[in-house]
Parts: structure tokens; C-alpha cells; sequence
């Protein structure tokens, strides 16, 4: 069981760190992401990774706690399930907003 949740962490690690050097190397712009098609489309996919590992945990240890856990595999599922209905700036504000404070919690966790 641990090795199976410590296997997830490191999915959400380094999907995370996939996502970020996506950006290495120039500033972080919104408008820059909206108009790369592939940028984005990367994103997304590592969003997904993200909210299905952070599934996986749950269902291999429903008390485990991650932060926001409801919230990363809901977004998820409105990714994979609902993508016509995805905005730019939704993914963007994930990005910059809650992906840096999960990283900290993961590494946290997998120490």
C-alpha cells in the first residue's frame, strides 16, 4: 500500500515539474499560454495525471489527506469529461496558484 501511494506522489511530483518546464527560461504569461496550443494541451494532460493519482491515493487510502483532494480529481474529470467546457484561465489560475503550494506538500510527503 505505501509503495503504490508513494508511487502516485511521485506522479504528482513530477507532473508538476513537467509543467514548470514548460515555462523555464521566459516569464510566465497568460497570454503567452493562451496562444500555444501545445503548452496548453500539455498542461492539461499533466492535470489529468495529477487528478488521477491523487485518485488513486484515495482509493488506496481513503483517510489519506491532500489538500483540495476533492477539488484536483474534480478537475480532472471536468478536463477529461467536459473538455469543450475547459477555460484557459481556469487551467492558468491552477497553475499558478495551486500547483506551487501542492509541490510543497508532496515533497513534504514523499520525505
Amino acid at each position: 500500500m505505501v509503495n503504490r501511494i508513494n508511487a502516485s506522489l511521485f506522479d504528482i511530483l513530477n507532473s508538476i515539474e513537467e509543467i514548470e518546464s514548460f515555462f523555464e527560461g521566459k516569464p510566465m504569461m497568460f497570454s503567452e499560454y493562451q496562444n500555444d496550443l501545445k503548452t496548453k494541451r500539455a498542461v492539461e494532460r499533466n492535470i489529468e495525471i495529477i487528478g488521477e493519482a491523487v485518485n488513486r491515493i484515495l482509493k488506496e487510502d481513503p483517510n489519506y489527506q491532500i489538500e483540495n483532494a476533492r477539488n484536483i480529481i474534480g478537475t480532472r474529470n471536468r478536463i477529461i469529461h467536459s473538455y469543450d467546457n475547459i477555460a484557459d484561465d481556469m487551467i492558468w489560475s491552477i497553475v499558478i496558484k495551486n500547483l506551487p503550494k501542492l509541490k510543497v506538500e508532496i515533497k513534504s510527503k514523499l520525505k
